[in-house]
This record gives structure tokens, C-alpha cells and sequence, in this order.
């Protein structure tokens, strides 16, 4: 990296720290000689997390009112924080990664003769069912997000397709292609962020404040330049992190041509790989996960362990009893959401 674009970073970061702004989240796309990666940062109140090895042929149905019911027909590795089939961002075995960001604006669609899945379950939904942007964009309404909480998300894959999803005013919005010239989104609605972007080329300058609007400007500009992109991808996560209680836990950087995932935490700085290919997604073998938060580094593809049903409750504990819109949830309510995934899920096929 160039002397300079290491001082704008290091100017960024020095103007993050000085603020604590609300409920935040960061992805930014880069593409690298027709390489398609995809770096974001996970913002919240609790560190705690499972990466988890989730198997194709395995059936799944939603815990919701109306609630959808699929068999997974892709495996992925997920980074989930409030339990199994409930992920915060993920990759599948044919390069298709999501990840989500909050969005006050969100505005979910009204019941109706669809089935339905929680925003987090939306996740899991896809990256079982589709192996491409293209298929997830075709078949976006086949089923309703449902929930209380107010998100948006970036799909990308290995070709360098990406669209950012909304729900806004009940209704699906989509941007893609011509109408995503910036592969990036914040905590901002894609329509703003983007004029905010071409305001800040019009003026030439660097924004600094941790708003979700210059988070979008700073990160968008920072992940073009030299040297290695796994390297300027966490750089500019850097330069987009959030301080404060909630703050980034989380920093992860998608490989999505070479099915390498990136990552790093609070809790661990040390830079942790894996291939997605090193795994087993055939459903006749047990589920394996990882603590995000443990003292590793390197390649750890090796030190995954078979899933238990414990493990997952211990981390639906942790991160609803930090969360403070979740913290409210009775020991009922934790175990039953802990359980629901164990409950109704099984090896469908032979594979």
C-alpha cells in the first residue's frame, strides 16, 4: 500500500474514535483483477459467536407464524451470534455470500399468502437455496421476511454480481446492476448512501465522522488502491470500525472467487482462514463449528468441532442477555429459539 493511502486511513480511524454512533454494520465489494471479495465489519453489543459448517440435503423450517419450510440444496459457513439457522452473514459452498446491516427505514411486507421466515433465517434461507446473485434476485419473493427489527443486506458471488436489498414502505426494492454503481452499504438507505457518495466525489474530500452515510463515502473510496486486497480489505474495515459499546466484534473478508473466508474479532486481532472447500457438506455427517472468539490464528479449518445442542444455547445466552432489545426474552422464549433449529431439522437426502 502507498504511503498515502495508509495516512487517509490512519486520518479515518483517528476520526471514528472520537464519536459512538447507534446500531451500525459495514460491507464494501472489491474487485481485484476479476476477483471478487467482499469485506465487512459486524457491529453489535456482544463479542460471542458461532461459525458454523451447515450441511445441503438438510431439512429446515422456519420458526415463525406461517412459517416456510425448505431442504437446503448448498452447504455454507455462517458467522451466527444468536444461534444455528439464525446467521448474521455466510457464504455456501458456490460462492454466494449476504451479510446485513441495520436499517431504520426497513418497513417488512404485510402478511399474505406467502410463506414466511425471520430476518435472520432469510439469510440461512438463501444461502441454501440459490447458488448466485441472479437466482436470489429471481426468486426474492418467494417467501416474506418477517420481523420486529429493521434490516437491509448486500448479496454478492464469485462472478463480481452483487445487489443491496431493501424493504421499504412493505415492498421489495432491489438495486443492481446499473442502479448499484457502489458495491457497499452502511446503515443508510442504498438510495441516500449513493448520493451521498457522488456529493463527496463532486467536492473531492475525505469524510470523517462515523456517520453511516461517510462510513459508506470512506469505505467505498478506501478499498480501491495497491497491494494485497485481503490487506486493503481489512485496512478499510479499519477505517470504517465503530468504538463504543456497540461496537465492530467482528471483521470478515470474503475470498469469494478462491472460497477463503478472512476474519478477525475484538477479542482475537490475530487473522484467522479458512477454505470453504476444506469442509464435508454432505448432511450424513455432523454439523462442525468454531468459537469466533477463540485464541487462534492461521488456518483454522482443522480445529472445528461436531456441533452440540449446548453449545448453541450457551451462545444464545451470552449474546440475548448483552443485547439489550433481547436481554427481556424469558428463559422459555432463549431455549425454545435455542432449540428450534435441533428440533425440526434433519438429513433429507442421501448425498
Amino acid at each position: 500500500m502507498t504511503a498515502r493511502f495508509l495516512a487517509t486511513i490512519g486520518a479515518a480511524i483517528s476520526a471514528v474514535l472520537i464519536a459512538t454512533p447507534g446500531y451500525t454494520c459495514t460491507t464494501l465489494c472489491l474487485l481485484e483483477k476479476g476477483r471478487a471479495l467482499v469485506a465487512y465489519n459486524y457491529d453489535a453489543w456482544a463479542s460471542e459467536g458461532l461459525v458454523l459448517v451447515n450441511k445441503r440435503g438438510t431439512s429446515k423450517k422456519s420458526r415463525v407464524k406461517q412459517g416456510a419450510s425448505w431442504t437446503a440444496r448448498h452447504g455454507s459457513v455462517t458467522f451466527n451470534q444468536f444461534g444455528r439457522d439464525e446467521p448474521n452473514s455466510g457464504v455456501n459452498e458456490k460462492g454466494l455470500m449476504v451479510s446485513l446491516m441495520w436499517l431504520d427505514a426497513t418497513r417488512w411486507p404485510p402478511a399474505d399468502h406467502r410463506p414466511a421466515v425471520g430476518l435472520l433465517e432469510w439469510i440461512q434461507y438463501n444461502l441454501d437455496n440459490h447458488a448466485s446473485v441472479a437466482e436470489v434476485v429471481a426468486n426474492a419473493e418467494a417467501v416474506r421476511p418477517t420481523s420486529q427489527f429493521p434490516l437491509h443486506y448486500l448479496f454478492a458471488d464469485a462472478s463480481g454480481d452483487a445487489a443491496a436489498i431493501e424493504f421499504l414502505d412493505g415492498k421489495l426494492v432491489v438495486y443492481r446492476d446499473d442502479t448499484l454503481p457502489v458495491k457497499a452499504l452502511a446503515n443508510s438507505t442504498y438510495a441516500d448512501s449513493i448520493a451521498a457518495f457522488e456529493a463527496a466525489r463532486r467536492t473531492g474530500e475525505m469524510p470523517t465522522s462515523p456517520s453511516s452515510l461517510d462510513r459508506f463515502v470512506r469505505g467505498a473510496i478506501l478499498v480501491s488502491g495497491d497491494g494485497d486486497p485481503i490487506a486493503r480489505g481489512f485496512a478499510a474495515l479499519a477505517a470504517v470500525a465503530s468504538p463504543g459499546r456497540w461496537r465492530t466484534r467482528w471483521s470478515i473478508v470474503y475470498d469469494l472467487g478462491a472460497s477463503e473466508v478472512y476474519f478477525k474479532t475484538d477479542t482475537n486481532e490475530a487473522i484467522r482462514r479458512l477454505s470453504v472447500t476444506s469442509f464435508d457438506f454432505s448432511c450424513r455427517t455432523p454439523v462442525k463449528m468454531l468459537d469466533v472468539t477463540a485464541p487462534r490464528s492461521g488456518d483454522v479449518a482443522t480445529t472445528f468441532v461436531d456441533y452440540t445442542r449446548d453449545a448453541n444455547r450457551a451462545l444464545l445466552e451470552a449474546s440475548y442477555t448483552k443485547t439489550p432489545f433481547l436481554s427481556g426474552k424469558s428463559e422459555t422464549e432463549r431455549t425454545a429459539s435455542a432449540d428450534h433449529a435441533d428440533a425440526t431439522s434433519a438429513c433429507a437426502v442421501t448425498d
